[in-house]
């Protein structure tokens, strides 16, 4: 980056009425949390492609995720996935991420991938079965406490494929039962984000199905629940934007996972196919941490909890995150270039097309320039991908050969 391509953005920033320098404060307090699955296996319905250097263990998954944030410098939490990254000693895990200059952020269990679970967990017309995965929820919340994590992220693959197959209603309240168990279990810091997909596993029905639901059941369960928008799990043609902004303002707006899908799938990095989404996302979140009218969504705007939710099979893991995440600050640094002020009397005249180019004047903007002043001011890389290329982690962990652990 030169000097003049980093003086004519400003000059053009300063003509708008932007304040820069607050725009890059407000990118250096951006954090995305990276999945410890997503540096393992994985694979679609029908094929698991083993890479060379899969981390073999939930240590080197934490390593991994570090080299994202050493680049990128806005990725300093890794969530973790029980039991895929269970451990005899979460203590050890805690503090070697410490060492390698990270934290463990969500921890996230999982009742979907045990036979028990096969007709749903929490939901399951089995009282033994429906004990057991609470047990698994609350067994999460100690391991949360033992890494110093203050989320527990859900998701339910809980559904039915055919009419008639289960009791909705009755599915509703075990499921209301066992996250009320949950929530009481935990501490006055922390809180349950609550996910939805609205098909997937399951092809009737899914047990949250919408962030309506997911609403609902944070709702009755208290200000500790919040909801978790994954920009995958969404009907085509649904105006996320308008859902993450209705969120904000009933202040339950709790997490984000991001990812890229086209048709019913989210394993992608950010922004793949539809990048003009997430920045009117970002847009909205940005709106709200500015609304000094109502001080609580700015607040909740300012609480969220970003994280990745992908699983990359083709492409190598790593530099597939630090993709990600470029993406991300990218976005949202576009989102921190809306001239609010100038919307906001658009708005109220009432002049559609001026309001349009307000929103699409920003999105426009290349970034670069910014972004690389930003990273650098962090202790970060200018270009996060060609330093990870030039690194040689790559090439160093190959020796880990195939068969690494599972996501």
């Amino acid at each position: 980056m030169s000097d003049k391509q980093y003086a004519l953005f400003e000059e053009q920033q300063k003509a708008r009425g932007i304040d820069l320098e607050k725009v890059k404060n407000k990118i250096k307090g951006l954090e995305v949390e990276t999945p410890s699955w997503g540096f393992g296996d994985s694979g679609t319905r029908f094929k698991v492609f083993e890479q060379e250097g899969i981390p073999r263990d939930p240590f080197e998954k934490i390593e991994d995720a570090a080299q994202v944030h050493k680049f990128t410098g806005s990725s300093g939490a890794a969530a973790i996935h029980i039991p895929w990254d269970k451990v005899d000693d979460y203590k050890a895990l805690k503090s070697h991420a410490q060492d390698h200059g990270i934290s463990i952020g969500a921890v996230n269990p999982n009742v979907f991938q045990d036979d028990d679970y096969k007709f749903g967990s929490i939901t399951n017309s089995d009282p033994a079965i429906r004990k057991k995965a609470t047990d698994h929820l609350l067994e999460c919340v100690d391991i949360a406490r033992e890494v110093d994590s203050k989320a527990i992220s859900l998701w339910f693959a809980d559904g039915t494929n055919y009419p008639g197959q289960a009791d909705f209603r009755k599915r509703k309240n075990w499921m209301h039962e066992s996250l009320q168990t949950l929530y009481n279990e935990l501490d006055d810091d922390m809180r349950m984000l609550i996910e939805y997909k609205f098909f997937e596993p399951a092809f009737y029905h899914t047990d949250l199905a919408d962030w309506g639901m997911a609403f609902n059941m944070a709702n009755k369960l208290g200000p500790k629940a919040d909801v978790l928008v994954d920009t995958g799990h969404h009907p085509q043609a649904a105006n996320i934007e308008h859902i993450v902004a209705y969120l904000l303002d009933e202040k339950k707006l709790g997490g984000f996972h991001f990812n890229s899908r086209k048709y019913a799938d989210d394993d992608l990095i950010v922004a793949a196919h539809n990048p003009h989404e997430i920045f009117l996302i970002m847009q909205q979140i940005v709106a709200a941490e500015e609304d000094k009218q109502d001080p609580a969504a700015a607040k909740t705007a300012g609480n969220i909890a970003y994280m990745l939710d992908q699983c990359h099979n083709i492409e190598p893991k790593i530099p597939a995150m630090i993709r990600s995440i470029m993406n991300v600050q990218n976005l949202y640094t576009k989102a921190c270039l809306v001239n609010l002020e100038e919307l906001r009397e658009a708005q109220e005249k009432q002049d559609v097309l001026w309001a349009e180019e307000v929103v699409r004047e920003a999105y426009e903007f290349d970034v670069t320039p910014l972004l690389k002043a930003v990273r650098e001011e962090m202790g970060a890389a200018p270009d996060p991908m060609k330093a990870y290329r030039d690194s040689g982690y790559a090439e160093k962990i190959l020796k880990r050969d195939k068969g690494g652990a599972d996501r």
